[in-house]
């Protein structure tokens, strides 16, 4: 496998329909938004979903859900300690060989040489950062959002209370009618050389994007209503690329239509793009 060559910038368009991409848990869980009304998926979000996608492609990760854990570790610090060498390392605080260390958990995770790693955490004897060549960065909507909500009711017992009926629980969910974000990412080759990140890498970084809400399923998102409605992945003539990376995700925006009012699908909107010269994105429909 080849090291990544060549700068990668990327452009995802997203579609929700009356779910919640993205809770606050310091807002009730409400669909994260500014104070513009501008809807909002935190990057963490987009990576947690992309290294799920990589996980269900057989490909190991470094940072799993609980829930998905496929390896048997509870912790991050019990995954280090499964690796043998790295456990060596991490117990030899004086004369630890950090460069080894991160080599080694580069050529183990795919997330942590695509994303980058602190592993920096209780029980671990070092401290060691690992700065990864993939960027992702926050999605957010073309236009404001209007958020809904619904009163729900749970009418069963969570525990009994002398042999009779609990009262009711009132509880509220929050959701988008319809909305599309767009998140931008970039692929930097000079922190690909250092992680080990290969263009394989870039492929499978590439084919998650295109299925990023399969098995993604929640009452919160079910499926269908989240979709990739495109993507737009520029591949540049060399390691520096051929324009800035704010230029190229710049040179591709969505507006509503004219003569549109309200939005209420991804054909209410039409696709602005400036030519660049000598870079032309690859256009993938969603799955």
């Amino acid at each position: 496998m080849s090291t990544l060559q060549k700068k990668i910038d990327f452009k995802v368009v997203v579609s929700v329909r009356n779910a919640n991409p993205n809770g606050d848990p310091l807002n009730g869980n409400r669909p994260r938004q500014n104070f513009d009304g501008i809807g909002e998926i935190s990057d963490v979000a987009i990576k947690r979903k992309i290294r799920n996608r990589l996980q269900d492609m057989g490909e190991r990760i470094f940072v799993q859900s609980d829930e998905r854990a496929d390896d048997g570790a509870k912790s991050l610090k019990e995954r280090v300690d499964s690796i043998e060498e790295l456990k060596e390392i991490s117990g030899n605080k004086k004369n630890a060989d950090t460069t080894r260390f991160s080599e080694l958990a580069c050529e183990t995770w795919i997330d942590t040489r695509s994303f980058g790693q602190v592993f920096a955490f209780k029980g671990l004897e070092l401290s060691v950062g690992v700065r990864g060549p993939v960027s992702i960065q926050t999605a957010v909507s073309v236009d404001p959002i209007t958020i809904n909500s619904m009163q729900i009711t749970k009418s069963v017992n969570s525990v009994s209370e002398g042999g009779g009926k609990s009262s009711d629980t009132m509880g509220t969910k929050h959701f988008v009618d319809f909305g599309l974000y767009v998140f931008n990412g970039s692929i930097n080759v000079q922190l690909a050389e250092k992680t080990g990140f290969t263009t394989e890498d870039a492929e499978k970084i590439k084919e998650a994007l295109k299925t990023l809400f399969e098995n993604d399923a929640s009452s919160a998102r079910p499926d269908g209503s989240m979709a990739v409605e495109k993507i737009y992945w520029w591949e540049h003539p060399s390691k520096m690329g051929k324009h800035s990376s704010a230029k190229v995700h710049r040179s591709i925006s969505y507006q509503k239509k004219s003569g549109v009012d309200v939005v209420k699908s991804f054909d209410d909107y039409e696709e602005i793009e400036n030519e660049l010269p000598d870079l032309v994105p690859e256009k993938i429909n969603g799955f």
